[in-house]
C-alpha cells in the first residue's frame, strides 16, 4: 500500500520505517543505495529520505559582497525516485518550511505528485548552520502547521492561484512530535497543542524524535491522547553504540541519555563491548515498545547502517 496511514489502518503487521540522509554535494548517490541494501532483508514499508536547509555564504568579486545559498545535501527528490524505482518501497520524502516561499513549495509538491509520491513527513526544520534562529522566507511558511495546512489544501484542489478544474493531490501527511518537547517549547504541554494544531490542519499521523526512555514514549501519548490527538503516533528510534554518541547526540537533538545506557557505553573495556551494550539496551526498549503495542517502529539510521542491522538482528530473532 502507497500510503503511511492506509498500511497503519489496513495491515496487522507492524510498520517499520528507516530513515536516511542524502550524501553530501559531490557524494555518489551508491553511498546511500548500497547502505539500504543490507537493510532490505528487514522489508521496511517506507524509506524517509531527509531534507536540509542551504546556509548562506558570503563571496566578495570586485569589491562587491554578494549572498548565495549553498546546500551541502541536495537530492532528496532524486534519490526518493532511486528508492521506489530500485527497491519498490514507498519513499517518504521530508519537506521543510525554510528556503521555500509558498509557491516553491505547491512547484515541489506537484513534482512529487507527478512522481507517483503519496507520503510527506511535513517539518518546520532547522536554522541552517550559523544562524540562530528560525526566518522563514518571504511568502513562506513559519510554522509546519502551515504547511499541513498547504498540503491538506492542495489534496482539496485549492491551489494558491484559482485554476479551472484542477487535479486534487493525494499526498498522507506526516508531521514531528517531541516526548521531550521540541527545544523551542516553553514545556511539552504547549508542543502538545502545537502538535495538537497540527493534526487538527490535516496530519495524518505522528513520528516522534528520538528517546532513550520508554517512559518518555508512554506518558507522551497519554498526554496527546488526553487533550484529542487520536492519529498513530511513531516511535522514532536511533541506535547509540559509542562514547562520541553519548556526547554529541544530546546537544545535537536535545535528548536525555539514561544513566543506564550511558553506563553500559562509557564503562565498556572496548568498543565491541560498547556497540553490544548500547545494541542490547535498544533491542530491550524495542521489545517494550511492541508489548505497549505501538503501531510502528522508526529507526534514524543516519549513516550507522552496521548499527540499525545489528538492532533489527537482535528485534528479529528474539522468541515471541
Amino acid at each position: 500500500m502507497a500510503k503511511v496511514i492506509d498500511w497503519l489502518k489496513e495491515n496487522r503487521r507492524l510498520l517499520f520505517s528507516l530513515e536516511i540522509t542524502p550524501p553530501d554535494r559531490g557524494r555518489s548517490m551508491d553511498d546511500i543505495l548500497s547502505g539500504i541494501d543490507p537493510l532490505m532483508r528487514f522489508e521496511p514499508q517506507f524509506i524517509n529520505v531527509t531534507y536540509h536547509q542551504p546556509h548562506m555564504v558570503y563571496e566578495e568579486k570586485d569589491g562587491v559582497i554578494t549572498r548565495r545559498p549553498r546546500r551541502k545535501k541536495p537530492g532528496t527528490v532524486g534519490i526518493c525516485s532511486a528508492i521506489k524505482n530500485r527497491f519498490r518501497v514507498e519513499p517518504v520524502p521530508h519537506l521543510i518550511c525554510g528556503s521555500f516561499s509558498r509557491f516553491e513549495t505547491e512547484d515541489t509538491l506537484i513534482d512529487l505528485h507527478f512522481l507517483g509520491i503519496q507520503n510527506i513527513l511535513a517539518l518546520r526544520g532547522d536554522p541552517p548552520p550559523g544562524q540562530a534562529r528560525f526566518i522563514p522566507e518571504k511568502d513562506g511558511h513559519e510554522y509546519a502547521g502551515q504547511l499541513v495546512e498547504q498540503i491538506a489544501r492542495l489534496n482539496r484542489g485549492q491551489y494558491i492561484d484559482e485554476l479551472e478544474d484542477p487535479f486534487p493531490t493525494r499526498f498522507c501527511i506526516g508531521v514531528a512530535g517531541y516526548p521531550e518537547k521540541h527545544f523551542e517549547s516553553p514545556n511539552l504541554e504547549k508542543d502538545l497543542q502545537f502538535l495538537k494544531a497540527k493534526v487538527d490542519a490535516g496530519a495524518d499521523y505522528v513520528i516522534t524524535q528520538m528517546f532513550f526512555d520508554f517512559r518518555l514514549y508512554k506518558e507522551f501519548v497519554e498526554k496527546a491522547r488526553a487533550i484529542g490527538i487520536q492519529v498513530p503516533i511513531i516511535p522514532g528510534l536511533k541506535p547509540l553504540v559509542n562514547r562520541r554518541q553519548i556526547q554529541t547526540v544530546p546537544s545535537a537533538f536535545h535528548v536525555n541519555i539514561p544513566a543506564e545506557l550511558v553506563a553500559l557505553i562509557e564503562e565498556a573495556r572496548t568498543k565491541e563491548q560498547a556497540f553490544a551494550g548500547g545494541i542490547r539496551y535498544m533491542a530491550q526498549l524495542v521489545e517494550r515498545l511492541l508489548e505497549f503495542g505501538v503501531p510502528g517502529i522508526h529507526i534514524f539510521t543516519m549513516g550507522q547502517g552496521h548499527a540499525t542491522r545489528s538492532l533489527l538482528d537482535a528485534v528479529f530473532s528474539a522468541p515471541r
